[in-house]
């Protein structure tokens, strides 16, 4: 109490008027004076409170534990672990572990490493993520465009710090990336990754995919020493044509490698649909041709190159060293971390497009929902604790996820199987990796992103469902190829908010009219008792029934049809002077000057002043609206002689969530302007479907939602409130029962008409109009067997559930009006 005096006080001090609204309570908020207190409940909507916002953002006890035990997703199943789904793991994690090993060597020396770190991270990726897991599927580990990038980084690093090995860079690259997006996923920012839209997925993936593979080309070649392989895609392109006839005994390895995983997993395809009994079986063939290729080339290599170690005929891996030699604390530090500073950024999108767009997709394929949030903790903690053992930065890979998914995984845990396969490459078979050539794993990374590819049909369904979006992808990959990666994403990402912006700025509002609708089924119309849609004199039959309702409704579209619907059903104006607005795309700071003026202007152009004489003078008139003289006078009076004047307006705020200062503010002096524009009249401002209780409280704080009454104005005399009013009791109400039970009937009506189907006249009959009740809720006698109580707040009259309760109560209030001022005057304020 005394605080409350305290702040009181402070307020008037300051000027602040805490009661600066004329709500009408006495008139309004009294339930007494609107329903008898034996059929209604009076329900009086309160306005939401800082405080209340506070405790809504604030978690509670149980809020914090759930968030705790969500960052273990794995204790919500490892407890119903069976023999069933270790078996399927072990074959998807056998068969992961067999792609893994010889990517992640490719992908290592893609990132100028040497080939021992793609296997650390491959098996860091892998045995670390399912702890933190949301998706079965998802595998971690080295991907061709994270290597591209950390080889950009360390050919730059090369030259300007050549005294910091490349490796030491890379891990320090991955624990600052890492700390980053576990920071945004522990704060539950995963909705970030939605700034990202798919085509600038699909633009930075194509791009990737084939600057990766322009650049694998002169070592499969065998001509990548006579210039740059990692200079822009085109120069690479171009380099590689002027150069192939340097090409050498490399050239003949790589092609025949490439060959033959193209001819394999074509094969396979082809005995799938052949033998579709044997599909199983087929698929692990296909998935193992990777290993397969590299092992039949290991062969080769060691018959040729076994007599020529010390000078083989053909580029080969060489020595792999056995174990985690470069295990050790990851050094960190403000010198090395500039030196990637700038590529930081495109790292970190990188990482998490990859990854979350991958995650997200197999989810919804096989049915289950991942969480971005805790996939960016799974994969930030990935990066920080894998270069500890050497590993540089992995996310998630699609081609493996792909494969793991087909294999018939069962749950994270077949990562764990997937680690103890790369251990075993890591300690039994550094010997073999020797002898593999390096022509043979450009093939194979050819061959992995060759999926990553958009295809033109993908391309064309963009064109189809947004053509904007199209040159946007075109864009992306078109900068890509002639600058770099980093640049191709960061076109497209920032195109894409370019246009999402101007969208939003240059929104267009939709002006509504009213046609009435009946819902057919077969040949009859729904809720007409079975009554064919045709009978004798060509027009629909009348409703009638307790159902009125089902058979014939109103519904609002747009007056120029600029939704697409049918031309030729002629959409009524609702009422003369009552305008129906509905917002398209929200209704916020950067628009609402957009939808206020399209509103003024269509009003100006389609309504007269209340008051002809409003200016006395030619001089009183604005220097904008000079007044006309002679001929052009007459000529005016008589043009908007035939215009109605503007009596309400109905905001449809269906697709507004929130309001803020900017646009309210405009809505206040769009009322102002009107209101002087139909002085001495006033417009009613009515608003339907709003959605947030602080949109409520923003326009009632401005004046809306109550019949706005100046001092010494006695209107409300002539104020009629309508309200919707609904059952108490929900689905469990007698009401609710007796519509079920008429629902069923007409239905199985339909389908008896359906099997029977007999003939009819071709005429119609005319439908009685539903109408708009033109009287208050007083005269409304509720018919239902129990109580029934408001929807909307009584204190908030003009805040309305739908638009057909805004339009009666617009047209009631706009005839009492008339009636008012008809008896009292011509002005409003004027009481008989």
């Amino acid at each position: 109490m005394a605080a409350s005096k305290v702040g009181r006080a402070l307020a008037k001090g300051l000027g602040i008027r805490l009661n600066y609204r004329n709500e009408l309570n006495d008139e309004i908020r009294r339930g007494e004076s609107v329903f008898s207190t034996t059929t209604a409940d009076t329900y009086v909507e309160e306005e939401p409170t800082t405080l209340e916002w506070v405790h809504g953002i604030l978690p509670s006890g149980h809020e914090l534990v759930q968030y705790t035990r969500s960052l273990f997703p794995f204790l919500d199943w490892m407890g119903s672990y069976n023999l069933q789904w270790l078996a399927g793991d072990l074959v998807a994690g056998i068969t992961i572990g067999a792609v893994v090993v010889p990517q992640g060597m490719a992908y290592a020396v893609l990132a100028n490493l040497k080939p021992q770190f793609g296997l650390y991270s491959s098996f860091m990726g892998v045995l670390i993520y399912w702890f933190f897991a949301t998706s079965k599927d998802i595998t971690i580990g080295p991907v061709a465009v994270m290597s591209t990038l950390v080889g950009n980084i360390l050919v730059k690093a090369a030259k300007t710090n050549p005294d910091v090995p490349g490796h030491v860079i890379a891990s320090c690259l991955a624990v600052i990336a890492g700390c980053i997006i576990v920071f945004i996923g522990l704060i539950r920012c995963g909705w970030i990754v939605d700034l990202i839209p798919l085509v600038s997925i699909s633009a930075f993936m194509t791009g990737s995919a084939i600057n990766i593979a322009a650049g694998q080309v002169p070592t499969l070649m065998g001509i990548s020493s006579y210039f740059n392989t990692r200079a822009s895609t085109y120069l690479v392109i171009i380099n590689t044509l002027k150069n192939l006839h340097h090409s050498t005994l490399d050239a003949a390895i790589g092609l025949t490698s490439l060959t033959m995983l193209y001819l394999i997993r074509a094969a396979c395809k082809f005995a799938a649909k052949k033998f579709p009994s044997r599909q199983k079986a087929i698929f692990f063939i296909a998935t193992l041709r990777t290993a397969f290729v590299i092992l039949l080339y290991i062969l080769i290599s060691w018959l040729v190159n076994r007599h020529h170690r010390k000078k083989p005929k053909f580029k080969i891996l060489g020595t792999v060293p056995r174990g985690f030699q470069n295990a050790a604390v990851p050094t960190v530090n403000k010198s090395i971390i500039k030196i990637f500073a700038s590529d930081l950024p495109s790292t970190v999108i990188v990482l998490l497009i990859e990854h979350i767009a991958i995650s997200k997709s197999f989810g919804r394929i096989n049915n289950y929902i991942i969480n971005p949030s805790q996939e960016m903790v799974a994969i930030g903690v990935t990066n920080i604790l894998g270069p500890f053992l050497g590993a540089y930065p992995a996310t998630g890979s699609f081609s493996r996820t792909a494969i793991k998914s087909k294999a018939g995984v069962r749950t994270p845990f077949a990562g764990v199987i997937t680690a103890v396969v790369v251990l075993l490459a890591i300690y039994a078979l550094p010997a073999m990796f020797y002898y593999i050539p390096s022509a043979g794993l450009s093939a194979v990374i050819i061959h992995a992103v060759g999926d990553l590819i958009t295809p033109p049909n993908t391309v064309y369904q963009f064109w189809r469902v947004s053509p904007v979006e199209v040159p946007i992808f075109f864009a992306g990959v078109f900068v890509t190829i002639f600058s770099s990666i980093e640049n191709g994403i960061y076109t497209t990402i920032c195109v894409s908010a370019a246009i999402l912006i101007f969208r939003i700025i240059k929104a267009k509002g939709r002006f509504l009219g009213k046609i009435k609708v009946h819902s057919v089924a077969g040949d009859s119309i729904i809720g007409d008792s079975g009554k064919p849609v045709l009978a004798d004199h060509g027009n629909f039959t009348k409703s009638g029934g307790s159902h009125e309702d089902a058979s014939t409704r109103n519904v609002f579209l747009p007056i120029d049809h600029g939704d697409g619907s049918n031309p030729d059903v002629e959409v009524s104006v609702p009422y003369t002077g009552i305008f129906i607005f509905r917002f398209s795309e929200g209704f916020n700071y950067p628009n609402a000057n957009q939808y206020l003026d399209q509103l003024t202007n269509h009003i100006f152009a389609t309504t007269r002043r209340t008051n002809l004489d409003h200016y006395d003078r030619p001089g009183d008139h604005p220097w904008n609206d000079p007044a006309p003289r002679g001929k052009k006078k007459k000529a005016l009076v008589a043009e908007q002689g035939d215009r109605p004047t503007l009596k309400a307006i109905i905001l449809d705020f269906s697709s507004v969530n929130n309001v803020d200062l900017t646009s309210v503010q405009q809505l206040i002096d769009v009322r102002n302007q009107l209101d002087r524009y139909t002085a001495p009249s006033v417009v009613d401002w009515h608003f339907t479907s709003i959605n947030n209780r602080w949109t409520k409280r923003a326009l009632v704080s401005a004046g809306f939602g109550y019949p706005s009454v100046t001092e010494g104005d006695n209107s409300l005399h002539r104020w009629k409130p309508i309200f919707s009013v609904a059952e108490i009791g929900g689905s469990d109400s007698a009401a609710q029962v007796a519509e079920n039970t008429a629902n069923e009937k007409e239905l199985k009506a339909a389908r008896t008409l359906e099997q029977e189907r007999p003939s009819h006249g071709d005429g119609i009959h005319a439908d009685s109009d539903s109408g708009l009740s033109s009287g208050d809720i007083k005269g409304v006698a509720v018919k239902a067997s129990g109580r029934v109580a408001v929807v909307h707040g009584l204190n908030r009259p003009l805040f309305h559930i739908d638009l057909t309760s805004a339009l009666q109560s617009a047209i009631a209030n706009v005839q009492a009006r008339d009636e008012f001022e008809g008896r009292g005057g011509p002005g409003i304020g004027e009481v008989p």
